[in-house]
């Protein structure tokens, strides 16, 4: 049975920092691209950072600068450091795993307010 756990998020004030992370369980991790996503209401759902098995990333431009996407793989682990966080960063963030398949995680609420 896949699953992928995320955890990390939270409320936090304009500025500040979060780390989420994501850990994945019956897939081979390694040979998995791995993504966080994030839904805010309303809106449709939207790539935020992407990292491949070998480690090249993307980043949405909203987030370029401010967001940095890593994994290890002996951990089975993807996590998303977010810094210098907005109010418009606040959302549900999703782990995503795609290989053959893809899976979704829960997700995990973030809010940026003061």
């Amino acid at each position: 049975q896949v699953q992928l756990v995320e955890s990390g998020g939270g409320l936090v004030q304009p500025g500040g920092s979060l780390r989420l992370s994501c850990l994945a369980s019956g897939i081979l991790f390694r040979t998995y691209a791995m993504g966080w996503y994030r839904q805010a209401p309303g809106k449709q759902r939207e790539l935020v950072a992407a990292i491949t098995r070998v480690g090249s990333t993307n980043y949405a431009d909203s987030v370029k600068g401010r967001f940095t996407i890593s994994r290890d793989n002996t951990k089975n682990t993807v996590f998303l450091q977010m810094n210098s966080l907005k109010p418009e960063d606040t959302a549900v963030y999703y782990c995503n795993a795609k290989y053959s398949l893809e899976y979704w995680g829960q997700g995990t609420q973030v809010t940026v307010s003061s």
